[in-house]
């Protein structure tokens, strides 16, 4: 018997330096309605609220911009994931930034906490960096480094303040469990991407890379 599917929607873009990714997941249903698929009236649909009104607030964590709202919005979309899969249903998550990512992989692990997880990156971009060694402070850049709880402060760059430091951890412990994954399960495709202090992360646990033909 085939599990049913739940459609979780997250119009989130405070993780990213410039503005438009939530628009994303209505532009998908948009033109799966043009082509005249069902898919989006076949399956339930949940949408998690978004933490998008601090775009409207000025920056105080220089070095993991919004981390607040990034929390907030990850620990909702991580129990949201957790419910799913528990009600042996099919998540698809629809989403706008790739911060979003740490609360998708955090809520599987929650689910399945004593099982190991594969995850494929399929990406331009590493998103190994932390507070530690971010170049621009956007949280988009950081989801894989936070399910793996790595700091890497062998390459720190920053000086992160106490407030950023505190939810960071908290982050890297979202659900209880860290890390979420290891190294040797994560495998990046398309990577082409990504600044020194992640060249060195991806040298030093041989992250495998695939490439984009």
């Amino acid at each position: 018997m085939i599990k049913p599917i739940k459609i979780i929607e997250v119009k989130s873009e405070i993780g990213a330096g410039t503005r438009g990714s939530s628009m994303g997941v209505d532009a998908i249903k948009i033109a799966a309605l043009d082509f005249g698929s069902p898919f989006f009236k076949r399956f339930k649909t949940v949408e998690i609220p978004n933490e998008n009104n601090l775009l409207l607030e000025p920056v105080v964590n220089d070095y993991a911009k919004r981390i607040k709202g990034i929390f907030a919005l990850n620990e909702r979309i991580a129990k949201e994931i957790h419910k799913t899969l528990k009600s042996d249903e099919i998540p698809i998550v629809l989403a706008g930034d790739h911060s979003s990512a740490l609360g998708t992989i955090s809520g599987i692990k929650m689910a399945h906490p004593d099982k190991r997880l594969g995850v494929i990156w399929i990406d331009a971009h590493a998103d190994l960096h932390s507070p530690y060694t971010t170049p621009s402070g956007n949280m988009h850049g950081m989801p894989l480094s936070c399910v793996l709880a790595e700091d890497n402060k062998d390459r720190q760059q920053n000086k992160p303040d106490d407030e950023t430091v505190e939810y960071w951890d908290k982050l890297k412990s979202l659900g209880g469990i860290s890390p979420k994954i290891q190294y040797n399960d994560l495998v990046f495709i398309a990577l082409r991407d990504y600044e020194p202090p992640e060249e060195f992360l991806i040298k030093k646990n041989k992250i495998r890379r695939c490439r984009w033909y």
